[in-house]
């Protein structure tokens, strides 16, 4: 199993991160070590810093999909969930600047958090690009967004990826986050909110 995820899929996250936006998606993957147990919380690398949250939507892979156009993708999944992409900014910042891939600012073990359980794209309405979701710090929003702000849409995403390495059934798709993302500190809860359904509730070590 892999998780593959997407940088800058939301122009407002770009924006304030002062990166462009990119022409095409972009692409960077965690391990499936990244992926913390449900029942385990959040603990902080010694090593940063600066640990951020990126609130995201994943899509899991149901189905095979190599080289398939859009227009097809979406038989490659029917079951979708809220996460987190967890990033060690000060890291990430210069790895950046120095030119050097910037897998330890997001791969690291526990980076990825998943929703306690799946949901059926059905039961949200069916339209995987019109989706609420938020994320509490806390018990405050501190993200919010919706799947129809996306640069790419689930399906393009399926399909850019599906022409570089084939997804398996059981492969993690991270969506991007909108704005908003900012650091966590010992004690945070995070709680996350798909159309209004509980996906997890972390806490921060």
């Amino acid at each position: 199993m892999k998780i593959v995820c997407v940088g800058r899929n939301y122009a407002e996250h770009a924006a304030e991160l002062a990166n462009p936006v990119p022409v095409e998606p972009l692409i960077f993957m965690k391990p499936d070590s990244a992926l913390l147990h449900l029942d385990h919380p959040f603990v902080i690398p010694e090593w940063t810093d600066d640990c951020q949250y990126e609130v995201e939507l994943i899509v899991r892979i149901e189905r095979v999909a190599r080289w398939v156009d859009p227009e097809f993708a979406h038989r490659c999944y029917a079951e979708v969930g809220l996460g987190i992409d967890f990033t060690a900014r000060d890291v990430q910042r210069r790895l950046k600047a120095a030119g050097h891939p910037w897998e330890r600012a997001k791969a690291f073990d526990g980076s990825a958090i998943r929703p306690e359980h799946w949901t059926a794209l059905k039961e949200l309405g069916g339209d995987v690009q019109n989706l609420d979701f938020q994320l509490e710090k806390n018990g405050e929003v501190v993200q919010s967004g919706n799947t129809s702000d996306m640069l790419f849409s689930v399906d393009e995403l399926i399909s850019h990826v599906s022409r570089i390495c084939t997804l398996k059934t059981g492969d993690l798709l991270y969506t991007g986050t909108p704005a908003g993302v900012g650091p966590v500190a010992s004690g945070d809860n995070l709680r996350g909110l798909l159309c209004g359904r509980p996906q997890f509730s972390l806490n921060v070590l």
